[in-house]
């Protein structure tokens, strides 16, 4: 099965069960800030996982929903290690390296080496050449993200949420943090928590599930106050383009051009004189 094919048209509300504490642990860690409680929740999910799969498709060669959601779980598990603020000294990089990159790299290989069943995966360009449709919404990115970003960052202040650039040095690590984060966004939300979903449950119900996810990290990244009201769309249609298209080509792209915007506004937030490219952002 490729990476991201969807291989369930019905819902069945027992694997429900078993996913539904396990993808609220994500809030529980990111949100409420209730390590505890982000625990005990991936503890209840993978155990109704267990009793739902049995021990034969547990061991055998099908997909088994504890060994797919166990991959979520330590993806998320990895993540919750470190505090996520946005922050840009030396420490803090590599902090978020090891973390991020842990819980993408280990659930891989995880998924390929021990379960070797392939669940998670990283298909660059899946789905073909892109067309006109796929140029068209790239173009449509950067103009709503144009219009909305400022309006959300300075409106509601949120900016604050990241720190001062105000020295040449610092823009840069800004801008190689947004990228980075925005590239890794993509390999866990969908490349594992989105694709080991689809294993298990119909598209719209993978997709809403790993919005959760998406959204509670970037609640705590310091996308807060209305934010959500920009993160759950775009978690949603994420998903939605790389049903569409398999390539996490296109779905990073879609997320860098959409962060680059975002670094614009966060620095002209603490340096109005820099990328002063927002006629219609509210007065500060």
């Amino acid at each position: 099965m490729a990476i991201g094919e969807e291989r369930v048209a019905t819902l069945r509300p027992a694997r429900l069960l078993a996913a539904v504490p396990v993808v609220l642990a994500a809030p529980a860690f990111f949100v409420l800030e209730a390590a505890w409680l982000g625990w005990v929740l991936l503890v209840v999910g993978l155990a109704v996982a267990a009793a739902v799969d049995g021990r034969t498709r547990i061991l055998g060669r099908d997909p088994s929903l504890l060994r797919d959601l166990s991959l979520i779980a330590v993806g998320l598990g990895i993540v919750r290690t470190i505090p996520l603020a946005a922050e840009l000294d030396d420490g803090a990089m590599v902090r978020f390296t090891l973390a991020l990159g842990g819980a993408v790299l280990v659930p891989y290989l995880i998924s390929r080496f021990v379960y070797r069943d392939r669940a998670t995966g990283f298909p660059w360009r899946a789905g073909g050449r892109w067309g006109r449709l796929h140029w068209t919404w790239l173009v449509a990115v950067l103009l709503l993200a144009w219009l909305i970003l400022p309006a959300y960052f300075l409106g509601s202040g949120v900016y604050r949420n990241w720190p001062v650039v105000d020295s040449p040095e610092l823009i840069a690590r800004l801008f190689v943090g947004v990228g980075a984060v925005g590239i890794w966004d993509e390999l866990f939300f969908i490349c594992t928590v989105f694709a080991a979903l689809l294993r298990h449950f119909p598209a719209w119900t993978a997709n809403l599930l790993q919005a959760v996810v998406f959204v509670s990290f970037l609640w705590e990244l310091g996308y807060r106050s209305w934010g959500p009201l920009l993160t759950i769309p775009f978690a949603l249609v994420q998903g939605l383009i790389f049903l569409r298209t398999r390539s996490l080509g296109y779905v990073v792209t879609v997320h860098l051009l959409f962060d680059a915007i975002v670094f614009a506004v966060i620095v002209h937030a603490h340096q109005p004189q820099l990328f002063d490219l927002f006629p219609l952002a509210p007065a500060r």
